[in-house]
């Protein structure tokens, strides 16, 4: 009998080596548009890692799609908007930030404001939808999640997660001047040497650019609003039943997953729950459709130019086509241009267009590309 017990002791001494995983629930309150390819990569990971994973979408969504081959479980609820109406207001977003935006920021106000505050209220109405939903909020509550995952750039996922009593993380890349990292959570950017996002400086400021990079964060700390926050104030503290602001709640962030990597950005003190997880979208490259391999191939010592506008913009004017493909055409690297437009008249032998364009696997023929995202995964 002595070597049984011996054997029950020495069974439960190793349990203490061994600790049982367990898998857990992740609700998800994404943005549209590259925010949400961004966090894809983090919810496909979860997956892979067994978490259950499911992600809110309104009616309306645009870039999220319910009908997609996914271990995602994707929740819809109603919408008064449709997804036509949204992106056309997305659309004439972003061409005021385009053709309209002064290049300082110190000429910003109002035009800034208001296209913020036209998504600001967008946005608001969705976030009504939602968490006024009883119906909705009682499924939810029924779910029994772990943790919130929010992009803050679409708030309502932090009040979400508070109704659900449960904690929440961000990911996200910034905000205009650091509004929402600032104010919600006290992230630190002292504007000596750490030039305010949207000002156009450089981390080898002057000291004329000092006293510019000054007035930039006075604008963006004391003038300038991301949201409408009288308005936001008032529903969350209508759905939580008690005084509360929108940064309140936006500061019980447990943890910042910030969307970049620390050699590219400036220096700058951190906290302890900021994580920088720039590269995720960093993929092992796949062979090139042939026709696009024979083109780069072709391109010789000169290498290869990629040229994409984001996933937000899908036309641009004609004339501006135009200017662009003639300044591309001067170019001696071949280009690839993801463009959805009529073809520019001025389009040079060297550039060619395509509605789509495999980012990860062109950098398998190690040329540079242009934009953050590929610029990340050079860096890496």
């Amino acid at each position: 009998m002595t070597w049984k017990w011996n054997s029950v002791l020495l069974i439960l001494q190793l349990s203490y080596y061994f600790n049982s995983g367990s898998c857990g629930k992740v609700l998800v309150w994404p943005m549209e548009y590259s925010h949400w390819m961004n966090i894809k990569v983090i919810l496909d990971e979860l997956i892979l890692r067994g978490h259950e994973v499911t992600v809110l979408r309104p009616s309306s969504a645009i870039f999220i799609k319910s009908n997609e081959v996914s271990s995602i479980k994707f929740e819809t609820y109603p919408s008064s908007y449709t997804t036509e109406e949204r992106i056309t207001i997305s659309t004439e977003m972003i061409r005021r930030w385009t053709y309209e935006m002064p290049r300082t920021c110190l000429a910003y106000s109002p035009l800034l404001e208001n296209i913020m505050w036209k998504f600001s209220n967008i946005w608001l109405n969705i976030c009504r939808e939602a968490a006024l939903n009883k119906e909705f909020i009682a499924q939810l509550q029924k779910g029994r999640f772990d943790i919130v995952i929010v992009d803050p750039i679409g708030a309502c996922g932090e009040l979400l997660a508070d109704l659900l009593k449960v904690p929440f993380v961000y990911s996200i890349r910034s905000s205009p001047g650091y509004k929402i990292e600032k104010y919600s959570d006290g992230f630190l950017f002292p504007p000596s040497y750490v030039p305010v996002i949207l000002s156009g400086l450089s981390g080898q400021m002057t000291f004329m650019e000092r006293i510019e990079n000054m007035l930039c964060m006075l604008y963006f700390d004391f003038w300038f609003e991301i949201f409408d926050l009288k308005k936001w104030n008032n529903l969350y503290s209508e759905v939580l039943g008690q005084p509360t602001t929108l940064m309140e709640t936006m500061s019980k962030a447990e943890i910042w997953l910030i969307r970049s990597y620390w050699d590219l950005e400036f220096p700058r003190p951190t906290l302890p729950n900021v994580d920088f997880v720039g590269g995720l979208h960093c993929k092992p490259a796949k062979p090139l459709p042939k026709e696009m391999e024979d083109f780069v191939q072709s391109s010789g010592d000169n290498g290869v130019v990629v040229f994409s506008l984001g996933s937000m913009v899908g036309n641009i004017t004609e004339e501006t086509a135009n200017e662009i493909a003639s300044a591309l055409a001067q170019v001696p690297q071949k280009v690839l241009w993801r463009f959805n437009g009529k073809k520019p008249d001025t389009l040079g032998p060297n550039t060619r267009l395509y509605k789509w364009l495999p980012q990860n696997d062109l950098l398998a023929t190690k040329r540079m590309l242009c934009g953050y995202q590929p610029f990340t995964k050079i860096n890496l």
